[in-house]
């Protein structure tokens, strides 16, 4: 039987792969599993310098499987309540933190429906492409769901408080220009130039000061949660952290030589 989730690593890029093209790639319980467990095993790598996260087919991810919501709807309340809490802290809450968690870029590429669970991965990637053909819900009201996967964390912080109720509440279907404009991807490009695009990315990545970008994602991770003087003090720790690695004199001889810096991550 084939996983709901494929795991790829090569050469330190690592493609994690939803992998239900024929239910356009929608959460199920396995899927769920599958998801944590693919990204706990990343989190025990040393080799990582990318992670890709994609949908296989035309879609990145329709939601929640509602075929496996509604068979759990013949239990009482109070059983249901506590079904439900556990596979989100058992499994969406792990994934998400682990992917947050990784000392590496994580970049979404996105094609088709990306709603419910789908819109809280991307946002909690470090960054996301997507297709001209995209589009893009919360989804989760319209079923009366309040949401998971940190999207009610991750959604104020990239549109504000206003914008992310408005889209939380309404589960409004919007395109990817909006989703551009909102912040919510970087980049749109044709739908047959996707591959290339999110390639070209990552070969940047690949290219660059790995564990300088570790330690931006780690800045910015924990900067909604400091103080100023605490974040100075971080950015401090940072900086001389990086001062002490091989990439930095790299930097300064390639700027100074007039060359094109060759890091080694």
């Amino acid at each position: 039987m084939t996983s709901p989730v494929l795991l790829d690593v090569t050469d330190g890029v690592a493609t994690l792969t939803l992998n239900r093209p024929a239910a356009l790639n929608a959460l199920s319980v396995d899927m769920m599993k599958a998801l944590a467990d693919a990204t706990a095993r990343l989190a025990h790598r040393d080799d990582l310098r990318v992670v890709v996260v994609e949908g296989a087919g035309d879609h990145f991810m329709a939601g929640g499987d509602l075929k496996d919501f509604a068979a759990h709807l013949h239990l009482p309340p109070e059983s249901r309540l506590a079904t439900f809490r556990a596979m989100i802290e058992q499994y969406i809450n792990q994934s998400v933190e682990a992917l947050q968690a990784l000392p590496v870029p994580v970049i979404a590429r996105v094609q088709g429906a990306c709603a419910g669970f789908g819109l809280s991965l991307v946002l909690g990637c470090d960054m996301a492409v997507a297709a001209h053909s995209a589009y893009f819900t919360t989804a989760y009201a319209s079923i009366a769901l309040s949401g998971d996967g940190g999207v009610s964390w991750l959604l104020p912080r990239v549109l504000g408080r206003r914008k992310a109720f408005e889209l939380l509440m309404l589960a409004d279907r919007f395109d990817a220009a909006e989703a551009q404009r909102l912040g919510v991807v970087n980049r749109v490009v044709p739908a047959d130039e996707l591959d290339a695009a999110v390639a070209e990315l990552v070969a940047r990545v690949v290219r660059g000061p790995g564990r300088t970008y570790g330690e931006i994602k780690r800045l910015l991770n924990a900067s909604p949660d400091q103080s100023l003087g605490a974040q100075l003090q971080l950015e401090a720790e940072a900086f001389a952290r990086c001062t002490s690695r091989p990439d930095f004199d790299e930097g300064i001889n390639a700027f100074l030589g007039k060359r094109k810096a060759r890091f080694n991550g």
